[in-house]
């Protein structure tokens, strides 16, 4: 049979490290391949190393098809549940599966809306004076950003972080969050900067990225803000200038009514 590796859901996968990867290879070389390869149609979904290994050496393995799944993005969500489910998956990359699977559940919801129109408008009669009628779909529980925030369990600050790298970083500084030679924050900071300058830091390694980042902090820091944000931050008095303003701009008005309405007699 041929077996189809879809390069999408192989991304998903955590790579072996290479003493796991040998250890399988040894496992698989002894004792051959017992536990089935899992497949939708022909498309791998679950054993993924040992099917590579397999292909390898020549070893023999058995398949077994899911009734799990009746589209790809089945597939895509069941992978991306397994793995956001497992510790050894960094913070980054469970940010990056939540906001994925994110993608994934508003792109199926916009499919189904037209379908979803029109079988309420034909079930509306026949439901209006039910008591067992149907009750409203639940709140998708990604739509807010504490709600991804939630299922990768990280902060909804880190998912802000995480977004912004994805909009903006280069390949390279994405590759060096992925691997842990940044932080988060440190590639949030870098992704700030023009795609060049990304990617000289990369290429320099980790010193030369934590110094774009600290450069970038810095040039912040030293930035004055705009006149009229500190009424952003929700200081004590922020807030009283901020009344004190409300009020003067309310005289004013009242002051004008009285004017134009001496003109107008």
């Amino acid at each position: 049979m041929n077996i189809v590796v879809n390069e999408e859901l192989k991304a998903y996968i955590d790579p072996l490290t290479p003493d796991e990867h040998d250890a399988l290879e040894r496992s698989l070389l002894a004792e051959g391949c017992r536990d089935a390869l899992v497949l939708w149609g022909d498309v791998l979904v679950d054993g993924h190393n040992r099917h590579g290994i397999c292909q390898k050496h020549g070893i023999p393995f058995q398949t077994l098809q899911s009734s799990l799944f009746k589209s790809m993005d089945d597939v895509h969500l069941w992978m991306i549940d397994q793995h956001l489910g497992r510790r050894s998956v960094s913070d980054f990359q469970r940010g990056v599966l939540a906001l994925r699977k994110r993608e994934i559940l508003s792109d199926r919801k916009l499919k189904s809306a037209p379908a979803m129109e029109t079988s309420t408008a034909s079930t509306t009669n026949d439901t209006a004076h039910s008591p067992e009628a149907a009750p409203s779909a639940a709140a998708d529980p990604l739509k807010s950003r504490e709600g991804i925030a939630k299922a990768a369990r990280l902060s909804s600050s880190q998912v802000v972080l995480i977004e912004k790298i994805q909009k903006q970083a280069t390949p390279e500084v994405v590759a060096a969050v992925k691997s842990g030679t940044i932080s988060i924050n440190a590639a949030a900071a870098v992704s700030s900067l023009p795609e060049q300058e990304q990617i000289a830091a990369a290429l320099g390694g980790r010193e030369l990225l934590q110094q774009a980042a600290k450069r970038v902090r810095e040039t912040k820091k030293r930035t004055p803000k705009p006149e009229g944000d500190d009424t952003q931050d929700g200081s004590a008095d922020s807030v009283i200038a901020l009344k004190a303003r409300i009020q003067e701009l309310e005289a004013e008005n009242a002051t004008l009514r009285e004017q134009l309405a001496a003109l107008v007699d």
